[in-house]
């Protein structure tokens, strides 16, 4: 039976590392796996970055998992049934919630004879989560906000990642007090960049069936002024030169962008590119000010490359999007000729799920 996991987590938790580090070990462990991304819009950085691990990929782009529960499913059939596949991971949503009302109990009952669903799991980038430990919003908006302490609140797991960013001594507080808030919650430490914890974690999700046990009362107003108060930009484009230095190229995009920001003081969910020149590209992240920012492989020089842009900035979209192409126009500067092969700035509509189970009373 295939093994379903969904790892979730707010926007720039690191969701797409490990994903891309564990779907590395599960392969040499000889285990066809399967991921599932998804988004409110196409054109997703994190699908061209986990489409070089040469798995089966599948995108459910223009609403969330939970509204489009039928492309889900579609999608499970595409990458699980069709290759017949050991392991499917999920990304959602980086600013869903109630993940385990809309998707993982549905899930339980819709597919028990086709899947077994894992714990959910969210992700917690560590200075994020000693923000919201603290009653601070970490600079976005309040019910931004909200939305991570609702997934914290949902998980079966919560996984404090990037520690290799941290003292032991912040982590070991930041667990103990995760543990003192959510006593019901498995909590663990992982560096998708070290390994630390990763195979610890892989174990104990692979072994688990304990998965929805917190179904949420959510306050949907507040849920959904929490996604829309962020603009969305997906740009796909075509890049052209002579013997360009494509990383030099998404350095400087990426810092110019960063500058935007924190001159403007602009709270930001997260911001990705890809760079991608051939089978070499180059990947930056930028999860809140300049010094968030970084950047991981190499895709070297060359006359034509592919870029794509993620940005969840709280901001107007129409607003992001000038920023964003004022930008590209200027790194550009005449050396690189760019086709705008498509572009979407958006604010996320109500969320409306397919299915939502209630809260059990006593």
């Amino acid at each position: 039976m295939t093994k379903l996991l969904f790892v979730g987590g707010f926007l720039g938790a690191g969701k797409t590392t490990l994903l891309y580090e564990i779907t590395r070990l599960l392969k040499n462990r000889g285990l066809k796996v399967g991921l599932i991304t998804n988004d409110q819009a196409p054109d997703l950085a994190d699908t061209s970055l986990l489409a070089h691990s040469e798995i089966n990929i599948a995108e459910v782009s223009g609403s969330c998992f939970c509204c489009d529960f039928k492309s889900l499913r579609r999608a499970i059939d595409q990458v699980g049934k069709l290759h017949k596949t050991d392991i499917i991971l999920a990304e959602p949503v980086g600013s869903c919630t109630d993940l385990s009302a809309t998707l993982i109990n549905p899930m339980k009952d819709m597919m028990q004879t086709e899947l077994s669903v894992g714990p959910l799991t969210v992700l917690a980038d560590p200075g994020r989560l000693k923000d919201i430990m603290d009653g601070s919003t970490t600079n976005l908006h309040p019910s931004a906000a909200y939305i991570i302490k609702k997934q914290l609140e949902e998980s079966d797991i919560i996984a404090i990642t990037k520690t290799d960013q941290c003292t032991p001594e912040e982590i070991v507080l930041l667990s103990d007090r995760l543990k003192d808030n959510f006593p019901e919650c498995e909590i663990r430490a992982i560096s998708a960049k070290t390994g630390e914890g990763v195979e610890e974690w892989l174990q104990y999700v692979l072994a688990s069936e304990d998965a929805g046990k917190h179904i949420l009362d959510i306050d949907y107003d507040r849920y959904a002024e929490g996604e829309a108060v962020l603009g969305w930009l997906n740009c796909s484009a075509s890049l052209s030169g002579r013997e360009i230095d494509w990383d030099a190229f998404a350095r400087l995009l990426m810092q110019d962008l960063a500058v935007k920001f924190d001159t403007g003081n602009i709270p930001i969910g997260h911001v990705k590119i890809m760079v991608e020149n051939g089978d070499r590209y180059i990947s930056a992240n930028l999860t809140g000010r300049s010094e968030t920012l970084s950047f991981r492989w190499s895709a070297g020089k060359g006359n034509m490359a592919d870029l794509i842009v993620n940005a969840r900035v709280e901001m107007p979209p129409k607003k992001l999007e000038k920023l964003f192409l004022a930008s590209l126009e200027s790194i550009a500067n005449k050396q690189v000729k760019v086709t705008i092969n498509r572009i979407r700035s958006i604010s996320p509509g109500y969320p409306t799920p397919t299915y939502r189970y209630k809260l059990k009373q006593s």
